[in-house]
């Protein structure tokens, strides 16, 4: 669309909110102008953050969202997931962690704005980017091109999702929360494998979504061809250098990465928040106002939902809010400190341009105005080694490296990037500390078992020549398929190499029904090959072949029609050379025997099927356990440590909480004790958890943990059952819960006081710092472990007195036992002065529980 398009658009949503806002005082009129989006007539500088409504559970959401609220969040994003809204077509399903309509709800009873991701394509690290399955098998279709037939569906489904927001009333335009609405998803990253059919097929969805009248903007993100009026957006690490397509559009950034997802068999990665905050600064500095943290809250991917290949169970995101709905500092803190510094800015960078000024190499300000000819401006270092001391104003500030300094009235710095002086949370994370955890172990007396026999074990069998692509014949109804065929010896050599290659993602190889192999791929290259010796018998042998699914593929061109599965099978060494079995005779078989007897239900929870004894079967590959538990008493949720199983999937009372694969370790190198924040970072840069299993988040803790929500158990027994495909140990699983935190702060006499303390025209210079500390809710400070003025030496969890040290403790007691939250002024007037013209620090350890 041209520029008179664009006009003849915002006018008539103009003409169409007024109308609205005539009939209901409580609507809001949407638009955008080249700064900011345009609320009720307000350009508005907003801070966003993804919650993808069923990685959590209906009952947390609005915990979840008053966390963020109150973190600093004006916007909450999701995407809308269509694989599990439409699972077969024409059926449409919006319940429980799906129910869409409750959590937009949510949001809006919280205050906050709603970006609605409707895509239709996700990625998301969800399974095949949130595409139904079924959508593959519609003859004559090609996914995200200028194919009619995928056109349609997609926009029967666009229309879908617009239609029940509507209906709700949930649009800013009928006085709902949705400010913004997304069609498609990082198209332009892929676009040029479509050639022309991708450049129509851009203009088609843009011109799709407009058509579709939700009165909010739509924007599309990585795409640097969005026609107008569509807002092209920045995702990525970093975007203070992002340039819209067009001056009349705002500079947004719609995924600003908190961390990265984590998968099978790698290290976690982690992102600093002294980075993620200079990321945001710069951003902000540069003209940026609106900005999303992919992920606020990462949670969990249940069930079959993960994407592929080797999307592991947990998509905590290093996230500010972990993957359990707790709070990771500093994270979450230092990030509300920068949102609280940036609102403050807000008058000011509505108003004008920003002004650039350099003081010197790698240092410059950036200086907004208000009519008044106040100012506020942001101090950026960008060196990735080097701090600064910097004159600007006539004042001298100085610069850590790699930061970004704001100062709301061009004169006091309230906030510095590197400069974190939120509490902290001594462990590192929620289960980090067994004094913490209330644990319940399940022993071996208490576990029920079923073997699987190996191989075709039913009715559900067929015959074909050849070897077929695993994912069209299952058509993701389960992970798992069966080949199986038989290998035929009459007096040839009985030793022989099976090659087996596939395109992904594991198989377990049987010959005459023994296991003789494992292989597997990893998220980056899903194929792998099998080369293992084998010995034969003279005359008839069998060879059964799992292929097994971790996740359909979910990114990149053309990503729908990626095969998986064994595609060849050859003996090497026999009398004849190469014996190749490929097109000979297979039998098949989609999924296994414990999903057609539902072994995983409720149901059979009592039935004859089971076995029980005291020789619990261990180390033993397709095994079905069941046990029933009491979980540990308690509010929060729960974890299943399965450090000791191999592979497999588990469910609470019927529900799959995921995945499991704790036998596949992270390589042993290229983790590091402290990640330096200064310089760009990427998914690798940080990374710990090196050698350890999957979904460890602790190098001295063996565990392997896996969420259980907690209103998928109740106070009495809860059955849990797990398929275990590999082999573990049952007896050595664990059930735990939260009980407490230790938490700790120390800030100094030099840092700033907070951001929430400053107003226009004050003397901000001359106010104390203050050490705030703040128990998760339902929790209280129960004991104060350490208390040091002076120069305390250590970190969170080993701090000791230094050579300066005024004991404080009492005074920290009186001010914080039995307090949810409690804050100690950083001055001596306040704690004494054992040491006279010395920078002194406060340092407090305390611990909260029930």
């Amino acid at each position: 669309m041209g520029g008179k398009s664009s006009i003849a658009y915002i006018l008539l949503v103009i003409l169409v909110l007024e109308s609205c806002c005539f009939e209901r005082t409580v609507c809001s009129a949407v638009t955008y102008d080249h700064r900011a989006l345009v609320i009720d007539g307000k350009r508005r500088v907003l801070q966003s953050g993804s919650i993808h409504y069923p990685r959590s559970t209906p009952e947390v959401w609005p915990e979840l969202i008053r966390k963020s609220k109150e973190g600093g969040l004006d916007v909450i994003e999701t995407y809308v997931f269509w694989n599990y809204h439409e699972p077969v077509k024409g059926q449409y399903y919006f319940e429980g962690r799906f129910d869409l309509v409750r959590f937009v709800k949510t949001v809006q009873e919280a205050g906050l704005f709603v970006h609605l991701r409707i895509g239709p394509y996700a990625c998301a690290e969800w399974n095949y980017g949130g595409f139904p399955m079924w959508l593959h098998f519609i003859p004559g279709i090609q996914f995200r091109t200028t194919n009619e037939i995928f056109k349609e569906e997609m926009k029967r489904f666009l229309a879908k999702i617009v239609d029940l927001m509507k209906e709700e009333k949930l649009f800013a335009s009928q006085g709902g929360p949705i400010i913004l609405a997304q069609v498609e998803n990082e198209y332009g990253n892929v676009e040029w494998a479509y050639g022309v059919g991708g450049e129509l097929y851009v203009k088609w969805a843009a011109e799709t979504a407009v058509s579709l009248n939700t009165s909010v903007p739509w924007v599309m993100c990585s795409q640097g061809d969005a026609p107008d009026p569509i807002i092209n957006t920045c995702n990525g690490f970093y975007c203070d250098g992002f340039t819209p397509n067009s001056p009349t559009k705002p500079i947004m950034w719609t995924e600003n990465y908190s961390g990265w997802f984590l998968s099978f068999g790698y290290a976690i990665p982690y992102r600093p928040v002294e980075d993620l905050a200079f990321a945001v600064a710069r951003f902000f500095e540069t003209g940026g106002t609106f900005q999303n943290y992919y992920m606020y809250f990462g949670g969990t991917n249940f069930g079959r939902t993960a994407g592929g290949p080797l999307v592991a169970t947990s998509y905590d995101y290093d996230a500010p809010l972990d993957e359990y709905g707790f709070i990771r500092q500093p994270k979450w803190g230092h990030l509300r400190d920068l949102h609280k510094a940036i609102k403050l800015c807000e008058e000011y960078l509505i108003s004008s341009e920003p002004v650039h000024q350099q003081l010197g190499v790698n240092l410059e300000a950036h200086i907004y105005y208000k009519p008044s000819n106040e100012c506020a401006a942001f101090l950026a270092n960008y060196d990735n080694r080097s701090d600064a001391n910097v004159t600007f104003n006539g004042n001298l500030y100085h610069l850590p490296a790699w930061s970004v300094s704001i100062l709301p009235d061009c004169k006091n710095v309230i906030f510095n990037t590197a400069k974190v002086v939120t509490q902290r949370t001594t462990g590192d994370h929620s289960f980090g500390q067994k004094k913490n955890v209330n644990e319940l172990l399940l022993a071996s007396s208490s576990w029920s078992w079923y073997i699987e026999e190996v191989g075709v074990s039913g009715n559900n069998s067929f015959t074909e020549p050849g070897l077929l692509e695993q994912i069209n014949t299952t058509k993701d109804d389960s992970d798992f398929l069966w080949y199986t065929t038989s290998i035929n010896l009459s007096g040839e050599e009985k030793e022989a190499v099976l090659n087996i290659e596939s395109l992904g993602h594991a198989a377990l190889v049987f010959v005459n029904k023994k296991l003789v192999a494992f292989g597997y791929g990893n998220h980056d290259y899903a194929n792998f090959s099998i080369n293992e010796k084998i010995s034969l018998n003279e005359g008839n042998n069998t060879l059964d072949l799992l292929s097994m699914m971790v996740g359909v593929q979910n990114y990149g061109p053309w990503f729908d029609i990626a095969g998986a599965g064994i595609y060849f099978v050859a003996l090497i060494g026999l009398k004849n050379g190469k014996n190749d079995l490929s097109s000979g005779e297979w039998t098949y078989q989609v999924g296994v025997e414990g999903e057609y007897l539902g072994l995983d239900k409720v149901s059979l929870a009592n039935s004859s099927l089971w076995t029980q004894g005291s020789a619990l079967p261990v180390n033993k590959s397709l095994i079905w356990y069941k046990v029933t538990f009491v979980a540990p008493e308690g509010k929060g949720p729960l974890v299943l440590n399965l450090a000791s199983m191999g592979k497999g999937q588990a469910w609470v009372k019927g529900q799959s909480i995921g995945r499991y694969w704790p036998a596949y370790l992270s390589p042993s190198t290229g983790c590091t004790e402290y990640c330096d924040y200064r310089g760009t970072h990427d998914p690798s840069t940080c990374q710990k958890g090196c050698g350890q299993p999957a979904q460890t988040f602790y190098e001295e803790i063996t565990m392997s943990r896996y969420h259980i929500p907690r209103t998928w158990v109740h106070p009495g027994e809860n059955l849990l059952v797990l398929h275990e495909e590999l082999g573990g140990d049952p007896s050595k699983i664990s059930v735990q819960t939260r009980t407490g935190q230790d938490i700790c702060s120390f800030v100094s006499e030099a840092d700033p006081p907070a951001a929430d303390s400053w107003k226009p025209n004050s003397e901000f210079s001359s106010q104390v710092p203050e050490v705030r500390l703040t128990c998760e809710q339902g929790w209280q400070i129960t004991s104060v472990n350490f208390a040091s003025y002076g120069t305390p030496v250590g970190t969170c969890g080993t701090f000791r007195p230094g050579t300066c040290h005024a004991d404080v403790l009492s005074t920290v007691e009186k001010a914080c036992i039995g307090q949810v939250k409690c804050s100690i002024p950083v001055s001596s007037a306040n704690l004494g002065d054992a040491c006279p013209g010395l920078l002194k620090t406060l340092a407090i350890e305390a611990h909260c529980s029930e």
